[in-house]
């Protein structure tokens, strides 16, 4: 992979070529906010939140960072007073979106903001509000797993996350992924008598393997039918055991060996 020269606030470092600018933004500490961006996804550029100004070696202007592909020579603000204002702004809708999201309240608060203006009224005992439409638990489910479990619905106002007809959804396989890449920490997941409850999506249900040497609730089946498709060689026994018990397996298989 070619590699090039790129400034970030008058700074040079090294990138890979067309390599997102978030991500060695990233890796060099350089402080970009973002909440629709994950390295294991294409860019997205959704949030706006990253947003930049290229100021040289590049189409001049504000772009987002996710999306803005590194090239020589190219030169970038990242926090100049105007990119400020516009992230100010969209905090202020973020946070009138999703008022019970811890991390969009800290982004918030470095920007100086502790209450939005376009914040709703809300009636006591009204549900929590963390989702930010941020779309990175649809679009990894759908991409990335392949399971496609859940979509945006509604309009305006009304859209939101969730599985079709807000119903259980059998194609769900309890990886997890969702909730993994859930910037504002939404998406409720709990394990209780061999059942994965994936709560946030209508109360979707996937059955646990039960480890046949310990007993103990393992994984979730379908995530382990759809992992050992992917290894069709391996050791049956294996493949019903838990992974501390794989571990012990194979101490004691190494153990007999060297007897």
């Amino acid at each position: 992979m070619n590699t090039v020269k790129i400034a970030l606030n008058g700074k040079t470092y090294q990138a890979e070529e067309k390599e997102p600018v978030l991500k060695v933004a990233r890796r060099e500490d350089v402080d970009i906010p973002a909440l629709c961006y994950h390295e294991g996804l294409d860019s997205y550029g959704a949030c706006r939140l990253c947003l930049v100004e290229v100021t040289g070696g590049g189409r001049p202007g504000m772009t987002t960072s996710c999306t803005l592909a590194a090239t020589e020579g190219l030169e970038v603000q990242t926090d100049s007073s105007e990119i400020a204002k516009i992230r100010k702004g969209l905090l202020e809708l973020y946070l009138a979106q999703a008022p019970d999201a811890d991390y969009i309240k800290e982004l918030a608060a470095q920007y100086g903001i502790k209450k939005s203006r376009f914040a709703r009224s809300r009636e006591p005992g009204a549900p929590v509000q963390k989702c930010v439409l941020c779309g990175l638990c649809v679009r990894i489910c759908n991409e990335a797993i392949g399971a496609s479990v859940i979509s945006f619905i509604s309009r305006g106002p009304e859209t939101e996350v969730n599985s079709p007809y807000l119903e259980p959804s059998p194609k769900c396989i309890g990886c997890t992924a969702c909730a993994d890449v859930c910037p504002t920490d939404v998406i409720q997941i709990t394990d209780k008598d061999g059942i994965r409850m994936v709560e946030t999506w209508s109360d979707t249900q996937v059955a646990m393997k039960k480890c046949s040497m310990c007993g103990a609730y393992c994984a979730p089946e379908p995530l382990m039918d759809t992992v050992y498709r992917g290894v069709p060689d391996l050791d049956e026994e294996v493949r019903e055991l838990c992974i501390k018990c794989r571990r012990r397996l194979k101490i004691r298989k190494f153990s007999q060996m060297t007897k």
